[in-house]
């Protein structure tokens, strides 16, 4: 299947907001997505999951068949399950090795670390039920149930899409108790992203992959409306963003957007959140479709690609970097030759994450090297 390279940058770029997002003290984290609208790049990644499952799923079953289809995804979905536990074991491991090297860390609950040296085999469990999900790793979990679950729902929305889509809001529309019945090791109810909310942004992703060449056309005939109605959208979610990031001075201000608002809330994933994301959508994939694909072919957008190729390799790489990246910040003088200091680091966590990407996906060619020379030996 041909890639698409603005949506292999946007997922990288997902990665990269996600990683300095989850370095408190961090200087880039001040530019991420989060700091100009309500949502941030979690969404942008389920989204963009949901496409290319459907994307890619009706390539399959138009070739081999539903069954192979089906397979596909169960297989995918224990890709994703082994991947969040071997990536919490990873991360409670680094966590240990840095605090026994002194170096403090925020951005991972220093409970992990304990836990994997008292009790690995109940830490490992624990993760594998699914009954805790360590913080930074925490959409897996997600992502696990919604391709697990994906053999029954994809083929109902391909089947009866507004039906499948209907049934999709009334879940959302009760996602908060829904979530609650779930067992889980948190003192609050169910998980952190629940997945009875986020499941419909993950569908329409799905719809939009699966009947994007159905639907684009149809909603082409509206643009300069629904361009207009999305700008809209976002210029409010950044007037609510920059009332916060003032904060007192702009106390009456923000007060009045909370009356049109009400109340954000991101792991039941408000309605506010996911218009804005969908506002932001449209305004990528067709009113600036261009300019996107153009920055997709530059050197950034290049490198951009590699880490969202990269899949999950490149997302516990940003999880394990992250935690690192605090870790070096949190040395660094208050002064500004420690905002310079900080800088620095993001950048060399960006690279690092790049790199690791660019090693993963040519992985054949140099290993091939490694074995080609010590067989002519």
């Amino acid at each position: 299947m041909k890639r698409i390279a603005a949506l292999d940058m946007l997922r990288g770029y997902a990665l990269i907001c996600i990683m300095l997002d989850h370095m408190p003290i961090g200087v880039l984290r001040n530019v991420t997505l989060a700091n100009f609208t309500v949502f941030d790049a979690a969404e942008l990644f389920v989204l963009l999951s949901g496409f290319l499952v459907g994307m890619v799923w009706v390539k399959i079953e138009a070739r081999h068949g539903r069954g192979a289809a089906q397979w596909r995804f169960l297989k995918r979905a224990y890709e994703v399950w082994l991947a969040l536990v071997l990536g919490a074991v990873l991360l409670a491991a680094f966590s240990h090795l840095l605090f026994e090297l002194r170096l403090n860390h925020t951005a991972v609950w220093f409970r992990y670390a304990q836990w994997l040296t008292e009790n690995p085999l109940g830490y490992i469990g624990t993760v594998a039920l699914m009954w805790m999900q360590p913080n930074l790793l925490d959409v897996l979990a997600l992502y696990v149930i919604m391709l697990v679950t994906a053999p029954v729902t994809v083929p109902f929305l391909l089947r009866m899409p507004w039906t499948a889509m209907a049934v999709s809001i009334i879940v959302w529309l009760f996602a908060e108790p829904l979530n609650a019945l779930i067992p889980n090791q948190r003192p609050g109810p169910g998980l952190l992203f629940n997945p009875f909310g986020w499941q419909l942004l993950f569908f329409i992703g799905v719809g939009l992959g699966a009947f994007r060449r159905q639907i684009l056309p149809a909603l082409r005939k509206h643009s300069a409306l629904l361009t207009a109605i999305s700008v809209g959208v976002l210029l409010f979610c950044l007037a609510i963003t920059l009332s916060w990031r003032i904060g007192e001075p702009a106390k009456a201000v923000s007060a009045a957007l909370k009356m049109v608002y009400g109340s954000i809330d991101k792991w039941s994933l408000d309605g506010l959140r996911l218009m804005a994301i969908m506002a932001a959508t449209w305004l990528v994939a067709v009113t600036f479709a261009r300019p996107f694909e153009w920055m997709a072919n530059t050197v950034i957008g290049r490198a951009f690609g590699d880490i969202g190729r990269g899949g999950l390799w490149s997302f516990i790489s940003c999880v394990l970097l992250s935690i690192w990246g605090d870790a070096m910040d949190m040395l660094a003088p208050a002064d500004f030759t420690g905002f310079l200091l900080r800088l620095a680091i993001d950048i060399w966590v960006i690279a690092a994450l790049w790199a690791s990407a660019a090693l993963w996906l040519r992985r054949e060619e140099w290993t091939g090297r490694i074995k080609a020379r010590f067989a002519s030996r």
